[in-house]
């Protein structure tokens, strides 16, 4: 079976640290608040496949430099190209594009996005494919797709946001592609919680480090069932937490915690 270490991933389109448990993702382009490349999109949808296969990083910040998240597509890098490409070479690059959100789903390891400032486009798309989003009250998220003559339906957004905030409101943000500041967008739900701009990357750190702490095995399974059972019945959802749930029970993880309660102790868990 494959399994790889990834502290030491060599990555070249952005920032990337693991320390302790925990691998940070930094969007490091601050001139141009953080755009994707071709090779950017590449790169980290890599990532994110070899996550499946780590051993060490047991959760995930992703973050951006500068003040900013990320800006989408860079305009002049992708968008340029794309106005003069084919059919094919069209399809493949959306292929891209969603293969990156398919993978930040099925990797195992819970991801927390650190958002200020600018989160918007493909930068929107990947705080949606993250598990939790931490942000700014400054914050701008818009799903700018519409704003160059392309529809919202991109990279699972018409799939992940109605799930994230409501049919109503995605359709609000996908028609539109109307800015929006974070105390909206936290009180609609799409962020978790609003944290100072000083105070982001330490406070989406420390959840992330507290959920690699945590039972990784039972995180990694929650994680599959949220995304399982969205298309599937409730008889169907039931079982399958009811199979997974079971398999959790024969983790050392579960005995591990059974006999710190006996004993009046907080569980260490070590993710087996």
């Amino acid at each position: 079976m494959k399994r790889v270490q990834l502290a030491g991933y060599p990555a070249k389109h952005f920032g990337y640290a693991v320390n302790g448990k925990v691998a940070t993702i930094t969007l490091n382009r601050p001139d141009r608040k953080n755009p994707l490349t071709f090779e950017s999109y590449g790169e980290l949808r890599d990532l994110f496949r070899e996550m499946v296969y780590a051993t060490d990083v047991k959760a995930v910040v992703f973050t951006g430099d500068g003040g900013n998240f990320c800006s989408g597509g860079d305009v002049h890098e992708i968008i340029g190209p794309l106005v003069k490409m084919e059919m094919p070479e069209l399809l493949e690059f959306t292929r891209m594009t969603g293969d990156l959100v398919k993978a930040m789903r099925a990797c195992p390891q819970p991801i927390v996005a650190a958002i200020d400032g600018v989160c918007t486009g493909a930068g929107a798309m990947i705080a949606c494919a993250s598990d939790l989003r931490f942000a700014t009250a400054r914050s701008k998220l818009a799903f700018l797709f519409v704003r160059v003559g392309l529809a919202g339906a991109d990279m699972g957004a018409c799939t992940l946001l109605p799930r994230l905030i409501g049919l109503s409101r995605a359709a609000d943000l996908l028609y539109t592609g109307r800015v929006v500041g974070g105390e909206e967008a936290e009180r609609f739900g799409f962020y978790n919680r609003l944290v100072e701009p000083e105070k982001l990357l330490a406070e989406a750190t420390a959840m992330a480090q507290s959920l690699a702490d945590g039972p990784t095995f039972g995180h990694a399974m929650t994680k599959t069932m949220l995304w399982q059972e969205w298309n599937s019945g409730l008889g169907e959802c039931i079982e399958a937490e009811a199979q997974a749930q079971a398999i959790c029970m024969q983790t050392q993880d579960f005995e591990r915690a059974y006999h710190a309660f006996v004993a009046k102790q907080k569980p260490v868990f070590e993710g087996n």
